[in-house]
């Protein structure tokens, strides 16, 4: 089976073609990030814009690059959320001009379940039924969350975010910092030579009640924004000198400390989530960091299970991994598919009758 897959939920406008769920034929990125740059973060409406713009092209290149002819792709899938509700739009309005034009099903996916299933792309890798249950980590600009796994379609979330992403918490110290945009590989450079002890920021625990969180465990729920103020704070009790050198050394040790801080965080919380589950699967673009991929080795090793994270052209957002999640898991399909809107704030597990 062929699929067409569509993604627009942020700032990435990609399409791809899959057959049978893990043979990537093509997937075709194009990145927002110049034009996000000046910003320091993402901007809605830039973002729909250059979807609009982009997209159709995106999906041409895609198709042309896998080799297929239209009338060979069975069906279309597109991402219906969570994400910029603007962004969501433009991908679902043409995944169903697509779908009715060429008279094949029309899938919707959920971004985050997307990238579970990312690191199940390719055909070396295992199929996800054959490791069932397994703990999901989803770490990436918008999310940060721990899943519970039976696949395909079952889901329960154990713990998320409480407030921003972990990437949204790189993003904001490299604006502070001074070390521009995407934040996440900025400090992670800034990082290279700098001491991870330089300073002890706060790791991001979060263990009170909150009824938004109804369902979840407190202990595996993160909270980023404690260690964002306290860099905040720390640079005004210690502003970094003028001189090159040395503020360069010192933002770099100032960096890493902050690395430090979020990835242990995220390692720690996964530590607690495995409880008896052998696997692990990691996906999303904040595992493309070298010291959180180095410190989810060392956890699997000293719990002794087994890790798979996302190659890393399938770990920032992607359609691939929506086209291949579609050949398993059809929960949205069918004349129903038509009729949904998108849903910037879906949650896992969560599906429109």
């Amino acid at each position: 089976m062929i699929i067409l897959g569509i993604e627009t939920s942020c700032d990435e406008t990609s399409a791809a073609v899959v057959r049978d769920g893990r043979e990537v034929l093509s997937n075709v990125v194009f990145s927002q990030t110049h034009l996000h740059a000046a910003f320091g973060g993402v901007v809605p409406e830039i973002a729909s814009r250059a979807h609009l713009e982009t997209l159709p092209g995106v999906i041409e290149t895609a198709v042309s690059q896998a080799g297929v002819k239209w009338r060979e792709i069975d069906a279309i899938s597109v991402t219906y959320g969570p994400g910029l509700a603007s962004s969501l739009l433009v991908g679902m309005s043409s995944a169903k001009a697509l779908a009715l034009r060429l008279n094949i099903p029309l899938i919707l996916v959920n971004h985050v379940e997307a990238h579970v299933y990312s690191v199940f792309l390719g055909k070396e890798a295992p199929q996800p039924e054959d490791i069932v249950p397994f703990l999901a980590l989803v770490v990436s600009g918008g999310h940060t969350c721990l899943i519970k796994v039976e696949f395909p379609g079952k889901y329960e979330l154990l713990g998320q975010t409480t407030d921003d992403a972990a990437g949204e918490a790189f993003d904001k110290a490299a604006n502070v910092l001074g070390l521009g945009y995407p934040g996440g590989p900025a400090i992670e450079r800034a990082s290279a030579d700098g001491d991870p002890d330089y300073v002890q920021f706060p790791r991001g625990n979060y263990k009170q009640y909150n009824p938004r969180l109804k369902g979840l465990r407190p202990e595996l729920c993160f909270s980023f924004s404690g260690v964002k103020t306290a860099l905040i704070y720390y640079l005004k009790r210690h502003p970094v000198p003028p001189e090159k050198n040395e503020s360069k050394k010192i933002i770099g040790s100032i960096a890493a400390s902050y690395q430090e801080a979020i990835v242990d965080a995220i390692v720690e919380k996964a530590g607690k989530a495995i409880g008896n589950m052998r696997w692990m699967v990691a996906g999303g673009g904040v595992i493309l960091n070298s010291r959180l991929r180095q410190k989810l080795m060392l956890l699997a090793k000293e719990k002794s299970f087994h890790l798979l994270m996302a190659e890393p052209a399938y770990c920032a957002d992607n359609a691939a991994m929506v086209a291949g999640i579609a050949y398993k898991q059809k929960n949205v399909t069918g004349e129903k598919a038509f009729a949904i809107d998108a849903q910037p704030n879906l949650r896992v597990g969560e599906n429109f009758d």
